[in-house]
């Protein structure tokens, strides 16, 4: 099954599934030209492909009139509630993610920028990096990407955004992640953006997630 197979099972609107395909794309470029510590190149795709599966909840249900997501987002609603993260995890499992990309996708989270700076998994953080690297609209540099998270949440106080001191430190986090990768990447971070991106975008609506393992 393809990874748009996977979405569409879900019934994910079309602008959640790019914005996992232009995470997923991030990645690959940067593996594309890595050349440092070995690293799985499989297990960076996948998570980045399933990331934000749990973003349904995120959706208002009057979203669309379409049944079968309003059916798909209450069953997980009533579960979880709007924890997307436990939502990502459960979907990331039934999936088929190992147990080392479930770690992978756990970890991989903007709060925990301190963990993931200090980790020795470039998964981890190439994953995390990607993520902070995509916008709604697209590839953004991740101070702008970080600094608009800071805006968007500073209202929600259970938001660790909305802390403007541990925000502060978790952008710094974020730079230092950047300059790990990049060292060994024969790429800067300005070559990532959406047009370079564009032709794996379209390589990744046909990865097949089952057999690539």
């Amino acid at each position: 099954m393809n990874i748009i197979e996977i979405y569409n099972k879900y019934y994910l609107p079309e602008n959640l599934q790019m914005h996992m395909l232009r995470v997923a794309a991030c990645s690959y470029l940067i593996i594309d030209n890595w050349n440092g510590p070995e690293i799985d190149k499989e297990a960076i795709i996948r998570v980045c492909l399933l990331h934000d599966m749990g973003n349904i909840v995120k959706i208002p249900e009057d979203f669309s009139n379409d049944e079968n997501f309003i059916e798909t987002r209450r069953k997980y609603f009533e579960k979880h509630g709007t924890n997307d993260h436990e939502i990502n995890l459960e979907i990331g499992k039934s999936e088929g993610l190992s147990d080392k990309e479930i770690e992978i996708l756990d970890g991989k989270r903007s709060r925990k920028n301190e963990e993931t700076l200090n980790s020795n998994s470039y998964e981890r953080k190439i994953c995390a990096y990607c993520d902070q690297r995509v916008a709604p609209d697209g590839v953004v540099g991740i101070k702008e990407r970080l600094e608009d998270a800071k805006v968007r949440y500073k209202n929600k106080p259970l938001s660790i955004w909305s802390n403007e001191e541990k925000a502060n430190h978790l952008i710094e986090c974020s730079l230092g992640i950047e300059k790990q990768i990049f060292q060994y990447c024969s790429l800067k971070p300005k070559d990532i953006n959406d047009k370079t991106i564009e032709i794996y975008v379209e390589k990744l609506k046909e990865y097949d997630t089952v057999t690539v393992r």
